[in-house]
């Protein structure tokens, strides 16, 4: 084989063409990782400014889906004219008497104890553990059963809370109660210990009992001695923690705060308030027209027996009770002009002073009805009620 000559010059050419090739690699390579570690900064600096790694970048430049706001029950229709009874917890207890209740002619609403005036609580409920805790809870009636016993018969159920005069609890949590002076626990006249209002410890106590009816399925809870005491040594009177605010400002903040949490649940809110109340201020922070906003119903109590002579300007209101309805509810609709609130009054149908009759509860619905209310509700402490009242 003849081999061919080699010539110096391509092979030097050869060897520098390899050697520029190298130089262009190398430097591509460092160009490379330069890149890489100057993008690396920058990101490590826009996640420590907050701004997320590029894949929650990647996400923040997608709109955000509007949060979804939980679903609000509706409350059941209220019936177009109420007409009803106040029934304890005890009578509820009671086999059969529920049924009693439910046959009166004309009736279309129950008004139930939850929390009564003695501080015991109808039934026990995960939803109040404190009243568990103090030993308020009983055992009287089912609320689920009761419920279902309520909606089968197409009546109204409204559920009945005590709030501030509370015995059991405020022997329980005397921390929780209104003091004397010396630091003891106050009471009324009747020996009664009242909690106090400017706690939220006290409201939240409340409303839980409040929540444990409305989850069960009651239609309304109605508030009642939702005020400030109006018996007993009430120039002795501490209350710890009191703020600047005045008694009717306490409350209204307290129905506020109680309608807030209710009122998702599919539950009407309600307050009882002295018949006097829309009258003249009688220093318990009961003002309707303040309250009225967070209600969707005002309970007047307005039994003429309550009346002292000369209110009205009437010799004797006990004697004329339909007169003293009216002349009580005038003053009610005055106040709550403008207002979405429905006025349902409670009326006397118990002796006190004088015998109670038909006729006079028949004078009683009467004025109600001449003055606009949404129906009314018949009040008997022992529950046993006028036959036929319900059906005029």
């Amino acid at each position: 084989m003849i081999l061919q000559p080699v010539d110096p010059n391509e092979q030097f050419k050869h060897r520098r063409h390899r050697a520029r090739r190298r130089r262009i690699i190398r430097r591509a390579v460092a160009a490379a990782f330069l890149l890489g570690a100057v993008s690396g900064l920058a990101i490590g600096v826009r996640v420590m400014a907050g701004e997320g790694s590029p894949t929650e970048q990647v996400a923040k430049s997608k709109p955000k889906a509007k949060p979804v706001k939980p679903a609000v029950k509706k409350p059941r229709e209220m019936p177009y004219e109420v007409r009803g009874v106040h029934v304890t917890m005890a009578l509820a207890s009671i086999r059969g008497k529920v049924d009693e209740y439910l046959s009166l002619r004309g009736l279309n609403t129950i008004e139930l104890d939850i929390k009564d005036e003695n501080g015991e609580v109808g039934f026990s409920s995960p939803y109040a553990p404190l009243a568990r805790k103090v030993g308020a809870s009983r055992d009287y009636y089912d609320p689920e059963r009761v419920v279902a016993r309520m909606r089968e018969s197409g009546v109204y159920l409204i559920g009945r809370v005590v709030v501030f005069e509370d015995p059991v609890l405020s022997e329980a949590r005397p921390d929780l109660a209104i003091k004397r002076p010396d630091g003891s626990v106050w009471r009324n006249h009747q020996g009664l210990g009242w909690t106090n209002p400017y706690d939220k410890r006290v409201w939240d106590y409340n409303v839980d009992i409040a929540e444990a009816a409305a989850r069960a399925g009651f239609d309304e809870v109605q508030f009642d001695y939702v005020r400030f005491p109006s018996d007993g040594d009430i120039d002795q009177i501490v209350f710890p923690g009191k703020t600047a605010a005045k008694p009717g400002w306490v409350i209204a903040q307290f129905l506020q705060y109680a309608s807030k949490r209710l009122r998702p649940l599919g539950v009407r809110v309600s307050a009882d308030v002295f018949g006097l109340s829309a009258t003249r201020d009688l220093g318990i922070g009961q003002v309707p027209k303040r309250i009225a906003p967070y209600l969707d119903a005002i309970y007047p109590m307005v039994y003429p027996s309550h009346y002292g002579p000369g209110e009205y300007n009437l010799p004797e209101p006990n004697d004329q009770p339909g007169e003293t309805v009216r002349s009580s509810m005038i003053d009610f609709n005055r106040q709550l002009r403008g207002k979405k609130t429905v006025v349902i009054p409670w009326l006397q149908d118990f002796t006190l002073g004088r015998t109670y009759t038909l006729d006079d509860i028949q004078a009683q619905i009467d004025a109600a009805r001449v003055t606009g209310a949404r129906g009314f509700l018949l009040w008997n402490a022992a529950g046993v009620y006028t036959e036929n009242a319900l059906a005029q």
